[in-house]
């Protein structure tokens, strides 16, 4: 079996709390990452959108676009409206040969809202959680169709956090809207991460290895605390230097044939946690485990 191993640009600039943010310039960012082992790097605030731009910079550095975040609004928003916005992205990712667009739910989400406690999320019923997936499925199936397919983004404090909402969102959802799986913010939500793997492995596209600080996570007071106020504090971290069984995972992950990406994505404050030394304990684990399931990494 076939791996790919990226990373995002989180790492080195924070999109929602720019002061967890480190001072490089994106050809800088993608430096460090190629010489820390990746070939691939989602992108972030930094990136053009201009193809004939960016191309020649991933080249320099021997980097490709293996997926980026689409801020989505389908929750209480139309198709059509989804199409416009996300219309510049599909073109840029397409023309640089991205595998996916990364979609989260942005809609009623406090992810980014720092005064906004954990415990304040927004919670679905059932019809809605169905009448949603049915108008993603649709989504995402117009996105394959015109050559960028999705993957969705399960996340904290976001309409579909928890892994019962995960599991509802799957149930009515369809094959046209596959999944990225993120250790990190199931674990955060309270999930099994190995058994959300038994349930949806059929459906992952995409897979997000971003480990956990326990002890910061079970610190935490949900009835005051927000999602970026556990960033700040160091909630997540790279594979090999948090909480979570990453050979656990990716052996659970080879077991159902999973074949793509396996991009870290650990935001964390650059002065604590330098993101060039960040990505090269992430690799240097990624490396460790893939080998014991039976990987071969693409170089």
């Amino acid at each position: 079996m076939k791996a790919k191993l990226g990373i995002a640009p989180i790492a080195w600039w924070n999109d929602d709390l720019p002061e967890l943010s480190d001072d490089v310039s994106l050809e800088e960012c993608l430096r460090q990452a190629r010489e820390a082992g990746f070939t691939g790097m989602e992108t972030g605030r930094r990136f053009p959108m201009d193809p004939t731009v960016l191309r020649p910079t991933l080249a320099r550095y021997g980097i490709g676009v293996c997926g980026g975040w689409f801020s989505g609004l389908l929750l209480d928003g139309e198709i059509a409206a989804e199409k416009d916005r996300i219309a510049a992205q599909m073109a840029l990712f397409k023309a640089v040969g991205a595998p996916c667009i990364v979609y989260g739910e942005t809609a009623r989400s406090i992810q980014g809202v720092r005064t906004a406690p954990l415990a304040t999320k927004p919670k679905l019923s059932e019809e809605e959680i169905k009448a949603y997936a049915r108008k993603m499925t649709a989504f995402g199936e117009w996105c394959a169709a015109e050559g960028m397919p999705l993957a969705y983004h399960h996340h904290m404090a976001a309409a579909i956090e928890t892994e019962l909402e995960l599991d509802l969102f799957m149930r009515h959802s369809g094959e046209g809207i596959p999944l990225l799986y993120d250790a990190g913010h199931m674990a955060f939500a309270g999930g099994d991460v190995l058994r959300v793997i038994d349930k949806h492995h059929a459906r992952i596209s995409h897979v997000h290895t971003k480990d956990v600080r326990s002890a910061v996570i079970d610190g935490l007071d949900r009835t005051q605390e927000s999602f970026l106020d556990a960033v700040v504090k160091g909630a997540f971290t790279v594979p090999g230097d948090g909480s979570l069984d990453f050979a656990a995972i990716v052996q659970r992950l080879a077991g159902y044939g999973y074949q793509g990406w396996f991009v870290v994505e650990a935001e964390q404050d650059p002065r604590i946690a330098p993101p060039f030394e960040m990505a090269k304990i992430g690799h240097r684990e990624l490396l460790r485990v893939m080998a014991l399931a039976g990987y071969e990494v693409e170089a």
